[in-house]
C-alpha cells in the first residue's frame, strides 16, 4: 500500500483474489516450484558483479515499516520483509508468505496461521509466530507503531503466538481483510530493542536484519538505496549480485542514463520519452493498465481527531457547490488526450477500471460531467459572481483565489496545472501552482487549497478507504495519521465498516461501490483519469522479468517482490537443476492454495505513496 509521488503510490492487480473462508487451508509454495533460469548478466564496472539498477525519483520517508507511506519505501519494505500472504503474480490471489496455512473459526472471529519452518532472518534465527505476534501486539500498542498501518489491528482483540508455527489473532468483529493483511513482519529479537518506534527510521546500521528475498547492506539520503540477495531466503535467492535504486531528480536524466546503460530500469515515462526509447537500441517498453488514480483533492478544512482545526485551506471550498464547480470545469478527456496521450483512462469513480469487481462509474445524472457553464451557474449560487474583470469575488469582497499543491518532479502535475489555471481563470478563479519537492509537510499542515493526489491501488480495497475515514485523522494537529486529505464523512464511515466485516464477494463489492459513490458526491476527491504503467529496461541487462498480472501487468510498485526476485540477468544460460533459485518469468504459482467458498474477494493499495505518492 503506497502513495506514489509522481508515481502516485501507495497499491495492487487486476483480478479479484478469494479470501478463505472457514477451514481453508493453503499448501506451501515450495522453492523451487516456479521455473527458474540460471546465468551471468552484463557485469558491473566494478568486479563482474552482476548489478540491477533502478532510478527512481520519490525519497524515502521511512526505512522502518512501522512509519513508510511512500511507494518507494513500501517497495522496499516488500523486499526485506515477508507478509503473512502475498499475492500471486498471475492473477492476484491470495498464496502463501510467512504463513503456509490459515483458517477461520465458524464465527469468523478466530483466525489462525501457520508459520512456516523454513524462513531464517539474514542473521541466522529462525522467523517464527512470536515475530509476527510481536508486530501486531506493537502496532495495536504503540501509536508510533500504528503510523503506517494501523487500520490493519484496529479490531485485533489478541494476538498470541502458542508455539513457533502457529500465529492466533482474535478479533472484535468479522474482518475480512485477514488474508490482506500488508503488514512487513519484523524479528522481534532486533526491534524489541527500540526505543521510540516514532522516531526510529531503521537507515543507520547495515546490514538491516530481514527475510525477505534482498538484505538492506546500504542508503544514502536522495543518492541510492541498495541491497543484496538473501542466500536463505525460502523461495529461492534472486539471480542479482545486487540490486539498488539510484535517485534522479529530473526523469529526463534517469531516461538518459537508461540509454546509455548507467541504469536497468526506468518508471513513469512520459509519452515523449516512451516513444523515444520504444525506438532505442535493447530497450523494451512496458505500456500497461496502471494500478493507480490520479485526482484533484480539495482540502475540507484539515482538523485533528480531537476536533482541533488547523491549516490554512481556503473556507470557499467547504461550500460543495464550489467543489463540484471546480471539476465541472475539468476537460477529463482533454487531459488524457493531451498530457497523458492516450497512456491512461478518463478517471470517473475512486477505483481504477484495472480492478473490475471493484470498479464504479457515476450514473448519467450523478456525473460531474464537464460543463463550463454550468460550473459558472454553479459559483454564481454560491456567491461567487464575475465582476467587471471578470474576477470572481465572493460576499466578503475578496477574490475567490486558490492554491494548487503538486509535485516538482512530475511532469504531468506541471502540465495538468497549466490546464487547470488556464480553465479555471476562464471563470474568473485565480490559481496559483506551487509545485514543490516535498509535498508531504504542507500536506500534513493542511496548508494547502487544492492538491494533485494519486494513490496506487492493492488488491484489497480496505487499506485505500480507510485514509479517507475519521479514525484515520491525525490526534493532535502535530500528530501523524494515516488520512490522505483529511475527509472525515459519518455516511463513508458507516459504510466503511459494513464493507469491513462482509465476507460475501457480492455484497462487499456492492458496498465499496456505494462508499465511491459517496466520495464522489462529496467532491473531496475527484479522480481525472487513471495513468498507464509506462516503464522501460534494458534487455541487454534484464533477460526476463514478471510483471504483476503476467498478462499486461506492471514492473515497478509491485504487490509483492516479483518483479526484482524473478529478474534473470541478461547472459543468463540453461536452466535450474531444482536449486530453489528465482525463475526468469514467473510461471504461475501452482503449489496451490485451497480455497473453500464464502470469504470474499479483494482489491485496491493505497499508499499515500507518499504524501508523495501521495505515492
Amino acid at each position: 500500500m503506497a502513495r506514489t509521488v509522481p508515481s502516485h503510490p501507495t497499491v495492487r492487480p487486476s483480478r479479484p483474489r478469494r479470501l478463505l473462508a472457514a477451514g481453508a487451508a493453503a499448501l506451501a509454495l515450495a522453492p523451487g516450484a516456479l521455473l527458474p533460469a540460471q546465468g551471468a548478466a552484463a557485469d558491473d564496472a566494478k568486479g563482474g558483479q552482476k548489478v540491477l539498477t533502478v532510478a527512481v525519483s520519490q525519497s524515502v520517508d521511512s526505512l522502518s515499516p512501522f512509519l513508510a507511506r511512500r511507494l518507494v519505501s513500501t517497495s522496499v519494505h516488500r523486499l526485506m520483509y515477508e507478509y503473512l500472504t502475498n499475492y500471486d503474480p498471475k492473477d492476484g490471489h491470495t498464496v502463501p508468505g510467512l504463513a503456509t496455512a490459515w483458517k477461520a473459526s465458524p464465527d469468523k472471529l478466530t483466525w489462525t496461521y501457520t508459520i512456516r519452518k523454513d524462513s531464517t532472518w539474514s542473521d541466522g534465527q529462525r522467523a517464527t509466530a512470536d515475530d509476527a505476534a510481536w508486530t501486531f501486539n506493537t502496532m495495536m500498542t504503540d501509536k508510533g507503531a500504528a503510523t503506517a498501518n494501523g487500520s490493519f489491528v484496529t479490531n485485533f482483540k489478541k494476538v498470541t503466538a502458542p508455539d513457533p508455527s502457529t500465529l492466533v489473532v482474535e478479533l472484535k468483529q468479522p474482518q475480512a481483510t485477514m488474508t490482506a493483511l500488508d503488514v512487513p513482519i519484523v524479528p522481534r529479537h532486533v526491534w524489541e530493542k527500540v526505543g521510540d518506534l516514532s522516531k526510529f527510521n531503521n537507515d543507520q546500521q547495515f546490514p538491516v536484519v530481514g527475510n525477505g528475498p534482498y538484505v538492506l547492506t546500504d542508503y544514502k539520503v536522495d543518492q541510492y538505496i541498495k541491497l543484496k540477495p538473501n542466500k536463505s531466503f525460502w523461495r529461492g535467492a534472486p539471480r542479482f549480485d545486487e540490486l539498488v535504486f539510484r535517485y534522479y531528480k529530473d526523469n529526463d536524466a534517469a531516461v538518459a542514463a537508461l540509454q546509455k546503460g548507467e541504469v536497468s530500469f526506468v518508471s513513469n515515462l512520459t509519452p515523449a520519452q516512451a516513444s523515444s526509447l520504444s525506438s532505442t537500441p535493447h530497450v523494451k517498453v512496458n505500456d500497461a493498465p496502471g494500478r493507480r488514480f490520479f485526482a484533484l483533492a480539495t482540502n475540507p478544512g484539515a482538523q485533528a481527531a480531537d476536533g482541533t482545526k488547523f491549516g490554512d485551506g481556503n473556507p470557499a471550498l467547504l461550500d460543495p457547490r464550489v467543489r463540484r464547480a471546480l471539476f465541472a470545469a475539468v476537460d477529463r478527456r482533454t487531459l488524457v488526450d493531451k498530457v497523458f496521450q492516450g497512456h491512461a483512462v478518463e478517471g470517473e469513480g475512486y477505483i481504477p477500471p484495472r480492478f473490475a469487481d471493484y470498479f464504479w462509474k457515476p450514473a448519467a445524472g450523478q456525473k460531474v460531467a464537464y460543463d463550463p457553464g454550468r460550473a459558472a451557474s454553479l459559483l454564481d449560487e454560491a456567491g461567487y459572481r464575475a465582476g467587471p474583470d471578470g474576477k470572481r469575488v465572493g460576499k466578503d469582497g475578496k477574490p475567490l483565489d486558490l492554491r494548487l499543491l503538486c509535485h516538482a518532479i512530475d511532469p504531468n502535475d506541471k502540465a495538468v496545472s497549466k490546464y487547470l489555471q488556464e480553465w479555471w481563470g476562464k471563470l474568473g478563479i485565480g490559481l496559483r501552482v506551487d509545485c514543490v519537492d516535498n509535498v508531504s509537510d504542507p500536506w500534513a499542515a493542511g496548508e494547502f487549497d487544492l492538491a494533485l493526489d494519486g494513490y496506487s491501488v492493492n488488491p484489497d480495497p480496505d487499506y485505500v478507504l480507510s485514509i479517507h475515514t475519521c479514525g484515520a485523522l491525525p490526534a493532535t494537529p502535530k500528530a501523524t495519521g494515516q488520512t490522505d486529505d483529511f475527509i472525515c464523512d459519518k455516511q463513508f464511515d458507516e459504510l466503511y465498516a459494513r464493507q469491513s466485516a462482509e465476507y460475501d464477494t457480492a455484497k462487499r463489492a456492492d458496498l465499496v461501490k456505494q462508499m465511491e459513490s459517496r466520495l464522489y458526491d462529496t467532491g473531496y476527491m475527484n479522480v481525472m483519469a487513471y495513468p498507464n504503467a509506462v516503464e522501460a529496461y534494458r534487455t541487454d541487462q534484464i533477460r526476463s522479468i514478471t510483471t504483476m498480472p503476467e498478462s499486461a501487468g506492471n514492473i515497478y510498485g509491485q504487490d509483492g517482490y516479483w518483479s526484482w526476485w524473478s529478474a534473470v540477468p541478461a547472459n543468463a544460460s540453461g536452466t535450474s537443476s531444482g536449486d530453489g533459485s528465482s525463475a526468469g518469468v514467473v510461471l504461475g504459482i501452482v503449489a496451490g492454495v485451497i480455497v473453500l467458498a464464502g470469504l470474499g474477494s479483494f482489491l485496491v493499495l493505497r499508499r499515500r505513496a507518499g504524501a508523495d505518492d501521495r505515492e
